[in-house]
């Protein structure tokens, strides 16, 4: 059973991430062809077309993780992912810009209810010393690994076929591929008999903000913020930034996808170092003070082939200190039946949020200035006090424990 769990649960819902992204993902590629037959410009209606999946998301997630935290979590996943394909397909005829937006926020909620069970089952299937690896198994590998090849492959289906195609593929991916195998093999306990797929799992515990540790859970909470503005505001413009820099066919996908493919090469050793270490606080920290003071250099910098460079390095050791860390932090720090919950209200205010935010300050700027940079700019200096407050939530948890 030990490990058969690696691939039953950690590959299984790697899957159904990486299918996940793909669809987060796709409408960075196609917007510029949507803009021209749909016919919308302005910072406003772009700006709400990109973000409009982090506001449905933000909301669900939030919501979601305590609506749900009694329910089965794979009867709550599969649905999830049934609904946000469907709404991928549907994307494919919209034919205003009023319903691309109300799919993309269709796709978030449904996105945003989804993220918390999958640590449900991260919590009950993988041990302390097992976490920081299953949890990047199926969050970063599955998110990164969508975002490095999904930029690279779905860039030429939008050059050959166009944008429709971009949402056929992905939506017919989560209805032909993930609802299956999620009902195939997805169990939500190793404890055998006792707990089967079809029972539904209630916690104990009665939920509290204690529970989710008071408030230096706080921290964590604007820590996570500061990670969605730097995330999501570099990943919803990169396809579009590397455009602007001169990149373009096949070079802009491999543009776009470089900084995801570091990524997922530093994760492997800074996942090593952090389970034996067990610093995880301060290596999570380093990524997002490290990735700040890059993206605060990029306007200093005259050379595009440099400033690729500099986003590819933030990207790559921002994602592999942090990401690889945080989902270990929060789920080793807070009470088991609060799992769902502080995933849902972290990953809500923190990546719906903060990328919203982030979406909105990187679009007006490059309207007001023609350059993606002064709101990257400005994404580093969040990235900077996020790394400040992680490690403080880090100390603080270190002198309860002791």
């Amino acid at each position: 059973m030990s490990n058969s769990k690696w691939y039953r649960i950690g590959v299984t819902l790697m899957i159904g991430l990486f299918i996940a992204y793909l669809d987060r993902s796709n409408l960075s590629i196609g917007l510029p062809g949507m803009e021209r037959d749909l016919g919308f410009s302005g910072a406003g209606t772009k700006s709400l077309a990109l973000t409009g999946f982090l506001i449905g998301y933000a909301l669900s997630n939030f919501f979601g993780g305590f609506l749900t935290y009694k329910l089965n979590p794979k009867t709550t996943i599969i649905s999830m992912v049934l609904i946000w394909s469907l709404a991928q397909v549907f994307t494919a005829w919209v034919t205003t810009p009023t319903l691309l937006i109300i799919y993309r926020i269709i796709l978030g909620i449904a996105e945003g209810i989804y993220w918390p069970q999958q640590f449900r089952f991260a919590r009950a299937w993988f041990t302390k010393d097992e976490i920081t690896r299953g949890t990047n198994l199926i969050q970063f590998y599955g998110q990164f690994l969508a975002l490095a090849i999904g930029f690279l492959v779905l860039t030429p289906i939008y050059d050959l076929l166009g944008w429709q195609w971009l949402f056929y593929i992905t939506g017919g991916l989560g209805i032909f591929i993930v609802v299956p195998l999620f009902l195939i093999f997805l169990k939500t306990s190793p404890d055998g008999a006792g707990n089967t797929a079809t029972e539904e799992v209630r916690p104990v515990e009665k939920l509290t903000f204690a529970s989710l540790g008071g408030y230096p859970f706080l921290l964590l909470v604007f820590s996570y913020f500061a990670n969605g503005m730097l995330f999501w505001g570099i990943t919803l413009f990169i396809p579009m930034l590397v455009t602007s820099l001169g990149f373009t066919g096949l070079w802009q996908g491999f543009a776009s996808s470089l900084p995801y493919m570091l990524a997922i090469i530093l994760a492997i050793p800074m996942s090593y170092i952090s389970d034996r270490s067990q610093k995880r606080g301060l290596i999570a920290a380093s990524g997002l003070v490290v990735a700040g003071v890059l993206l605060v250099l990029l306007p200093i910098i005259a050379n595009p082939v440099m400033k690729m460079a500099l986003i590819t390095l933030a990207i790559g050791y921002f994602t592999s200190s942090y990401t690889t860390n945080i989902w270990s932090i929060i789920t080793s720090s807070v009470k088991p039946a609060a799992v769902g919950p502080a995933a849902g209200v972290v990953n809500g205010i923190g990546a719906g949020g903060g990328g919203t935010v982030a979406g909105f300050v990187v679009a007006y700027l490059f309207k007001s200035t023609g350059s993606y940079l002064p709101g990257f700019s400005i994404i580093g200096a969040m990235a900077i006090l996020g790394g400040v407050a992680v490690y403080a939530y880090s100390r603080i948890i270190a002198r309860q424990s002791r």
